[in-house]
């Protein structure tokens, strides 16, 4: 008979997680709520000094798993090999796998420089490429794993100022759907959530004042942008519990899918 202090906690308990982008906003949310449901989370990020800021709220009482920090570059392929070969070895074979990190950089698209367009596809694109090669591989070999890329509504509605981020956002979905298609006979589920406006720093670099709240709710007309007819802005724990059911058994026959959490903001 299993003791009970051995036994597994929580809808997570005994599986390895691992979340890129887990400093702060969504990313930590969805550390967070992984842990509190059993899970062991590999949290990373290159802001290291964030990362342990983040784990720090991460865990307590409430965690019925444990967060590790592992400092992380998505966008160096080979620091990628190396990070998640140690966390496997260090925590065992990664289950669940949530790519989260990303960059924006705003701007007419004619004045986009090479530069900028090289560094939101390095983090939003190629990071999602180089982090779901270095841990599918293993999953499919093991036939269990779940895959959740954190995109954006942006992927699928046209954006003024956003044609870096949309085009890569865009990209990793499609390319989250295209692996999934490719190891779906061995057990491998790959999806995405596409998040509107979200109660992070990044959501809050765009504001203008203490209006932009509802500036953001309301929509912009000048811009081509609607509002968001649920009337909120969406905190990252909406976007979490959303990552959180497609990474779980709940959703075991869900596959290839992009979810839009969004408060109905693209009117899909």
């Amino acid at each position: 008979m299993v003791a009970e202090s051995s036994r597994p906690r929580g809808e997570f308990g005994g599986r390895v997680a691992l979340v890129t982008g887990a400093a702060q906003g969504i990313g930590e949310a969805v550390v967070h709520a992984l842990a509190a449901r059993g899970a062991t989370v590999a949290a990373t990020d290159r802001q290291t000094a964030a990362l342990a800021a983040s784990v720090a709220r991460s865990t307590g009482e409430r965690a019925a798993g444990a967060v590790v920090p592992y400092p992380l570059d998505v966008t160096d392929g080979d620091d990628v090999n190396r990070t998640v070969g140690r966390i496997e070895r260090e925590l065992g074979p990664v289950e669940v796998l949530v790519n989260v990190a990303g960059v924006l950089r705003t701007g007419p698209a004619l004045a986009m420089t090479d530069q900028e367009w090289a560094d939101v596809f390095a983090v939003n694109t190629t990071g999602v490429f180089h982090v779901s090669r270095a841990v599918v591989g293993g999953m499919a070999a093991r036939g269990t794993g779940s895959v959740v890329t954190v995109a954006s509504n942006a992927a699928g509605i046209p954006r003024s100022g956003m044609s870096a981020y949309a085009a890569s956002k865009a990209a990793a979905v499609a390319f989250t759907k295209c692996l999934g298609l490719e190891v779906a006979d061995r057990g491998v589920r790959c999806n995405a959530v596409c998040p509107g406006s979200t109660d992070t720093p990044m959501q809050r670099a765009l504001w203008d004042g203490p209006s932009g709240p509802r500036r953001v709710i309301e929509g912009d007309v000048a811009s081509h942008r609607t509002g968001i007819p649920l009337g909120r802005i969406a905190d990252p724990e909406d976007i979490a519990e959303t990552v959180v059911f497609l990474a779980s058994d709940r959703a075991r026959h869900i596959t290839m899918q992009d979810i839009y959490v969004d408060g109905g903001a693209t009117l899909r």
